[in-house]
């Protein structure tokens, strides 16, 4: 049978049939409302029940308002079919309403998989919402599929399914659900004599997402907003807002002068009081920002209890030295005693502490009873574990630890995920755990207090569902504490029954799980104590809520819903960027101002479809000029890259729309020009687009080498000469009369032109006459550059970010540098700002694909800087954005050195660790010469480390933790560069006195740290000498010696012995001697040798350790013999392991709250 197939019906869910074979249709639908005790979710054999106890504590008192009608979470509903056997066709059954969708029974005849095509089965299916035509939507349902019986002595046939039913997928069920000729036959009891047939469907549903789900109208509440993986925050928070007395304290934090971005306390004020006042679900992008977090931090789980324990930490820290200091600790803080009691003398040792949270085991246990009889279980010290009770010397004793009291709020984590060192990785126990309304915890406390039992109410339940890897976090909550529960899963607030809440959290693997939900269980629990529930529940109203907190809120809600308006109608609208002449002013570039910093100007946002008169009221409005004071100019582009003023007409169509005017720009760039203070009435004169044309000025102080604007000048274009204006010019520059004068025309800042003949008029002088023209003009300087090479050396001047290479951290710093300098010109400005030698500086290209350092610059290179850069100069301004624009930053790296860089081009880079002690390595660089040898090498690292001339030394290649061999003295160092490996490392180390001569019975041999695999190899290897005859007690204290292991860390180590892959563990004996048979000829490479055998005299089994062959290479190299095949580990846990501490299969990156 194909089982579990899905179908999905196009067209009509419910095809047309004839007479002859239509099938009368009877519906039955089950209300559970009043009888939600007696309802029994089947699981397998048909009748039985789950936890009949709990469903008789579970008869929910508010069952009869309309989230159990319409908006119900589960329903059990039937269908009679009459005349089955003539079926041809789907049919489907009236809907029933559950959480607000249609849910119908489809019944049809299936064809079956023979290859004949003449068998035929009974499809059924549940049907959810076919007729809704959004692609949005989803709602995750459980249900069972049953046929039944038609007589009596007859089970009823049943078959479960667990979809997520959405537009593609509306029907899940069974294509074979029985066989058609099962199904007709009465003998089999499904079908009636007159032909009929019963099905039923008991289903329950989450509340759908992606419809209009209104939390607020159907519960009250409302849910969070979800940024991607974020459920675990939100079902955190939700816990948070519905403690109420922790939701005032909040609220009265002083956040008034706190930075509305930055500030965590505004930011929970803020989501704490937009849940309550909110009709939609509530965002929480400005809590994670105020945490310091990016936007990939949204996008990775984290853990609840982590979270919980940073949050409320944060919050208690922000409450210290307020009116609500010490909230939390009141609330959540209890009190147990850890103790030692000796059980033969009266003795004990005990110590008071504190706690927010207890940790229980869940693997192995039933319920949470079970977990804290086993958390307050005192461990026996006994034997080789006893205690030290100081004068009574070691004693048997029992240590644990007993609660001194309980917190008004307490908060259970149940252990569901736990480390198996076995794996040595994290997994979700799924196991079924049960926890009661009511906890009873008076058994636990050290002094009960009759007057004030320990009784706790469930106040809320996480809930987790997935692996280890990840998963979602939902809230099951019971806000008033009246057993009136709600499922908050993020923006989605459902009523939900106190059956779902608890079975659907208890877990459990096959029958024992809720409908069929595995992996979804409880992980956090919030009991509240139940004399203390009025007090942590009181209500939170408007008055609760500080006046200016209110206001800021809501002013920030006003604000927000304007800019949304703002959004939703800005294709509306268009910007027109309003440029005055004090920009102009201070400027030191070409044109009047940068053009890139428009933005920074005041603009002006109007209708696209307002015409130009609206415009000029707008500006008038804005600036406070009468109209007939201001003249509009049109800031565009010269085909040469320069942005100037043209003058703007009022268009000949007075109702001609502005966006048209703007010919679609957006934003739209102009020039207000303002009538000048000593003007005639406050009026601008009468400008003439034909006659006159707009000049604009600036001087050049040669002295300073500044630029300062001189403002702008109107003149007929047959107008003065050049000579004609200077005495203007003197006058707008603050010179004396009869200042001599050199002046130039700013065509572009590559082409600044001096005016050729002064008693000629402007328009013969100038390239081209426009309005928007720049004349510079300065006093003459002879000796000083002028204003056009001032101008180039703008052209040219390129900023150039320089950071450390050896540091990834360096921000950097920017230099102006001229692109066609060279390198030692550009080497000896950076020299200059480090205050260096600039032989002493090394520079490095950028890699632009990956954003890194790139190749060397060689300091013989001969290009400019802009081939360094990358710097090509377009023709046109679109020719600038394509090459890359002169005015953008660059970057290069540098290092500073401590040797001339011609020098250290000769030199080889060689990076290796230096041994400084036997558990410890340093990282070092030596640059000996490219053509050196090994030997030069070592010479180079004895002066770099200060190295005594008597001690020797050695270079090791080191692999995957393992010494593979001794480096000959006059091997190349361009061989050992020749090829590279992953794991490969070369170690520089002094050759012990014990090492410097070996005799002929005398070998060396690697130690290796490694945990249970031979491949698990980590910290630093060493190696030791060994000798025909000796004992391998011996050499085990000769390796402990040589690698400084303190004895109580080296008891823990297990021996080994590993040859060719095979791992042989030293047995308790280590008498065991070892046997060096002479080896062979050294003038072979690599001669060859054997250890016989190890033995302690005796003939035992190789197989219990105390002999083995092992044949061995040795690299004979100035004396010193190293085994390569065989090596000596040390099993061991590695501390330093660097494998993940959260129970998610990556290395999780730890929760932190940065502000």
């Amino acid at each position: 049978m194909d089982e579990g197939k899905a179908i999905q019906e196009t067209g009509s869910p419910v095809a047309p049939m004839t007479e002859e074979t239509e099938a009368v249709v009877k519906m039955d639908t089950e209300e559970p409302l009043n009888q939600s005790s007696e309802m029994s979710i089947t699981n397998g054999d048909a009748g039985s029940t789950i936890a009949e106890v709990e469903d008789s504590k579970m008869d929910d008192a508010g069952d009869e308002d309309d989230e159990f009608g319409f908006y119900r979470s589960e329903a059990t509903f039937s269908y009679t079919v009459e005349n089955v056997h003539k079926l041809t066709d789907s049919v489907t059954s009236p809907p029933t309403w559950v959480r607000g969708l249609p849910w119908k029974i489809l019944v049809m005849p299936r064809p079956g998989h023979d290859r004949t095509g003449t068998t035929k089965n009974l499809g059924y299916f549940l049907q959810c919402n076919a007729i809704n035509e959004s692609t949005s939507w989803s709602c995750h349902g459980s249900a069972e599929l049953r046929i039944l019986p038609a007589k009596e002595g007859v089970e009823m046939l049943e078959k479960k399914i667990d979809h997520v039913f959405y537009c593609k997928e509306n029907d899940w069920g069974f294509s074979t659900f029985l066989n058609w000729g099962d199904a007709m036959n009465p003998e089999k009891g499904y079908i009636t004599a007159d032909k009929k047939m019963t099905f039923e469907v008991h289903v329950f549903a989450d509340a759908p997402h992606g419809l209009a789900w209104d939390s607020r109208k159907l519960t009250g509440h409302i849910g969070l907003k979800n940024q991607g993986a974020t459920c675990y925050m939100n079902s955190l928070l939700q816990t948070l807002f519905f403690t109420n007395k922790l939701r005032k304290a909040v609220y009265q934090m002083p956040t008034e002068n706190d930075d509305s971005l930055k500030s965590v306390s505004l930011a929970l004020q803020r989501v704490f009081f937009e849940l309550q006042y909110n009709d939609k679900p509530v965002g929480t992008k400005k809590l994670t920002k105020s945490f310091g977090w990016e936007t990939l931090d949204s996008f990775m789980q984290h853990d609840v209890q982590e979270l919980s324990r940073v949050l409320l930490d944060n919050v208690e820290l922000k409450m210290k030295g307020t009116c609500v200091e010490g909230t939390i600790p009141k609330l959540l803080e209890g009190k147990f005693k850890s103790y030692v009691k000796c059980k033969n003398v009266d003795y004990v040792s005990s110590r008071e502490e504190s706690f927010f949270d207890i940790q229980l085991l869940v693997k192995g246990k039933k319920n949470v009873l079970e977990s804290f009889r086993t958390y307050v279980k005192p461990d026996l010290l006994d034997g080789d574990n006893k205690f030290d009770a100081g004068d009574y010397g070691m004693q048997d004793a029992e240590k644990g630890i007993i609660f001194k009291s309980f917190p008004p709020v307490l908060h259970l984590l149940l252990l569901r995920f736990q480390y198996d060192p076995d794996t040595d990785m994290y997994g979700k126990i799924n196991e079924r755990y049960e926890f009661p309304e009511e906890l009873y915890l008076d058994e636990f406390l050290e002094e009960p207090d009759a007057h004030d039992p320990a009784i706790y109410t469930l106040h809320a339940i996480l809930v987790h569902s997935g692996d280890n890897h990840g998963g979602h976090y939902v809230a099951y909550l019971n806000p008033q504490g009246d057993s009136r529960w709600c499922k908050f899963d993020d923006d989605v607030v459902s009523r939900c029954s106190k059956k779902e809440a608890f079975m659907g959290s208890f877990g459990g693997i096959g029958e024992d799980s809720f409908v069929g939900r595995a992996s979804t269980n409880a992980y956090m629990l919030v009991y509240i104590r139940k004399n203390k529930m009025k007090e942590v529940l009181c209500p939170v109203t408007d008055t609760d809520i500080p006046e200016q907190l209110m206001h800021r809120l809501t002013e920030e809600r006003k604000l927000e819903a304007y800019r949304r308006k703002e959004r939703s109608e800005a294709h509306f609208y268009m910007s027109v960027n309003i440029i005055t002449e004090d920009i102009f002013c201070g400027h030191q570039g070409e044109d009047l101002f940068e053009f890139d910093r428009s933005y920074l100007t005041r603009h002006i946002k109007i209708l696209k479809q307002a015409t130009y008169s609206d415009l000029l009221k707008s500006i008038s409005h804005s600036f406070g000029y009468p109209i007939n004071q201001f003249r509009l100019w049109l800031f565009s582009q010269r085909p040469n890259s320069t942005w100037r003023p043209t003058l703007l007409d009022s268009p000949e169509a007075p109702g001609k729309p502005l966006i048209d005017i703007s010919e679609n720009e957006n934003p739209w760039h102009v020039w207000l020009e303002l009538a000048p203070p000593d003007a005639e009435n406050n009026h601008l004169a009468p400008f003439d687009k034909q006659l006159d044309i707009l000049l604009f000025l600036k001087m050049y102080n040669p002295f300073t080498e500044t630029i300062s604007y001189c403002g702008h000048l109107a003149v007929p274009i047959d107008g003065p000469s050049v000579a004609d204006i200077e005495a203007l010019l003197c006058s707008r520059g603050g010179l004396p009369v009869g200042t001599q004068l050199q002046l130039f025309e700013e065509i572009s800042a590559a082409e600044v032109r001096e005016f050729p003949d002064r008693t000629r008029q402007l328009g013969e002088v100038m390239d081209k006459l426009m309005d928007g023209n720049i004349i510079i003009f300065q006093p003459v300087a002879p000796s000083l550059p002028n204003a056009a090479q001032y101008f180039l050396d703008i052209y040219y001047r390129v900023d150039v970010l320089l950071c450390d290479k050896n540091d990834p951290l360096d921000s950097g710093f920017i230099i102006s540098l001229n692109r066609n300098w060279t390198y030692l010109q550009f080497t000896e400005k950076v020299a200059e700002r480090l205050d260096t030698d600039p032989m002493m500086l090394q520079f490095f290209r950028v890699q632009s694909a990956r954003d890194m350092v790139g190749s060397v610059i060689r300091s013989s290179f001969e290009g400019q800087l802009k081939d360094l850069l990358q710097i090509q100069q377009g023709q046109t301004y679109k020719e600038n954005r394509l090459y890359g624009n002169r005015k953008q930053t660059k970057r290069l790296y540098y290092q500073q050195l401590t040797m001339k860089v011609d020098e250290f081009e000769t030199k080889r880079q060689f990076r290796c660790n230096y041994t400084v002690s036997s558990n410890k390595e340093e990282d070092i660089i030596l640059y000996p010469n490219r053509n050196s040898y090994v030997s030069d090498l070592l010479d180079e690292c004895r002066k770099k480390m200060t190295i005594p001339d008597a001690k020797t030394l050695r270079l090791l290649e080191v692999v995957g933790n393992k010494i593979q061999g001794i480096v000959q003295l006059d091997k190349p160092l361009e061989e050992l560069a020749s090829f590279g490996q992953a794991t490969r490392s070369f170690r520089i180390e002094i050759i012990p006195e014990d090492q410097l001569q070996l005799n002929d019975d005398e070998a060396l041999i690697c130690t290796v740290h490694f945990h249970k695999e031979i491949y698990n190899t980590f910290g630093i290897p060493a190696l030791i000498k060994v000798k025909t005859g000796e004992s391998f007690r011996d050499i085990r204290d000769r390796i402990q010696k040589s690698m400084e292991i303190p004895d109580d860390t080296f008891e823990k180590y297990k021996v080994a012995v590993i040859y060719n892959g095979q791992v042989k563990y030293l047995s308790d004996d280590l008498n065991i001697t070892i046997n060096l048979k002479e080896f062979m000829p050294p003038q072979a490479l690599f001669p060859n040798t054997q250890i016989e055998k190890i033995t302690s005299g005796d003939s035992r089994d190789p197989h219990e350790l105390d002999s083995m062959d092992i044949t061995c290479y040795w690299d004979d190299q100035a004396g010193s013999k190293l085994c390569s095949k065989a090596w000596i580990g040390l099993d061991h846990v590695n501390k330093n392991s660097k494998r993940p501490t959260s129970r998610f299969g990556y290395v999780e990156k730890p929760i932190k709250i940065h502000n």
